[in-house]
C-alpha cells in the first residue's frame, strides 16, 4: 500500500472522529506496526494530525467541524482503495504506458488512476487532477507539473470539485484523459454521484481520447448516474476477470479493450 494511500485512510477516520486508536489503524491498513507509526508521526510533524499516546486525535477546530460536511454519494476513497489492489496497479500500469514524453494529461481521481502514479515518473508530464491524491503522489517527482481546478474538497474522496454549475476548470486542453467508473453497462459509464458527473463531463469536453480505468468488478454493478454512453469511450483498461460477453460488449461499442496483465 502506498503511502498515500496510508495517509488517506488515517485522515479520513479522523475527519469522522475525533480519535483513532493505533490498534484500529493496524485493522484498516496494510502496513507493518513501524511503518504505520513513521506515517503518525510524520503527519503529526507536518500539522496534519495530533500524535498521542495510544493512536492519533484530529487537530480540527470546532470552527472547522461547524462547516458544511461535504459528501459524495458511493464508497469512500478510503475503502476503495484497498479493494482489488492487484489488478488496479496493473491497470495503472498498462495506462501509464500510454502516455508520451512531455505531453500534457488529465487524470480523474479514483483509487484506480491514483495507481498510474509511480508509473509516470520521468516522463516530464503536464497534469491536470482533481485528486489531492494524485496531487501527492505526483507532487515530488522531479519534471512533473501539476496543476488543480478551483471548488471545494470533498474530504471523503479527497478530490477538488465546483459547486453550483460552476465551472473553474482550467483553460487546459489534452490529447488523453484517464478517468475511473463506479460502474459500466449497457447504459455507459456510471458514477455515484451527480456533482462528479458534471465534474467528469468538463474534463471529457477538453479531452482527445477518453480513457477509462475500470477493474473487472465493475461490470457487476448496475446503479449509478450516467456520465457518458459507451460510445464516448475511446479506451477501456482492465483485468483478465472481464468476462467474455462483457469484453464483446465493449468491442461492439467500438472500444479498444487492454486487458491488463495482472
Amino acid at each position: 500500500m502506498h503511502a498515500t494511500e496510508r495517509e488517506s485512510i488515517i485522515l479520513n477516520l479522523l475527519a469522522k472522529r475525533d480519535f483513532v486508536s493505533f490498534r484500529d489503524l493496524e485493522s484498516k491498513i496494510d502496513g507493518s506496526p513501524a511503518t504505520i507509526r513513521r506515517d503518525l508521526e510524520r503527519l503529526d510533524s507536518e500539522g496534519k494530525i495530533a500524535r498521542v499516546r495510544g493512536g492519533a486525535k484530529s487537530v480540527l477546530s470546532d470552527d472547522t467541524h461547524m462547516q458544511p460536511d461535504l459528501k459524495l454519494f458511493g464508497t469512500p476513497f478510503h475503502e476503495n482503495v484497498t479493494q482489488n489492489t492487484k489488478q488496479k496497479r496493473a491497470i495503472g500500469q498498462a495506462a501509464a504506458e500510454l502516455c508520451k514524453s512531455g505531453e500534457g494529461i488529465m487524470i480523474d481521481g479514483g483509487s484506480t488512476t491514483l495507481q498510474m502514479c509511480p508509473f509516470l515518473e520521468g516522463l516530464n508530464l503536464q497534469v491536470l487532477t482533481n485528486s489531492l491524491h494524485i496531487v501527492h503522489a505526483l507532487g515530488m517527482q522531479s519534471g512533473t507539473r501539476v496543476l488543480v481546478p478551483g471548488g471545494a474538497v470533498f474530504p471523503e474522496q479527497n478530490i477538488i470539485l465546483p459547486l453550483f454549475g460552476e465551472d473553474l476548470t482550467p483553460a487546459f486542453y489534452a490529447p488523453k484523459l484517464f478517468m475511473g467508473a463506479a460502474a459500466l453497462n449497457a447504459r455507459g459509464l456510471l458514477q455515484d454521484d451527480v456533482v462528479l458527473v458534471a465534474s467528469e463531463r468538463r474534463f471529457m469536453e477538453r479531452a482527445e481520447t477518453v480513457i477509462v480505468l475500470a477493474d473487472a468488478s465493475k461490470f457487476e454493478n448496475s446503479s449509478g448516474n450516467v456520465v457518458c454512453p459507451l460510445e464516448e469511450i475511446d479506451i477501456l483498461i482492465t483485468d483478465a476477470r472481464i468476462s467474455e460477453q462483457n469484453a464483446q460488449s465493449i468491442e461492439s461499442a467500438g472500444i479498444r479493450l487492454i486487458v491488463a496483465d495482472t
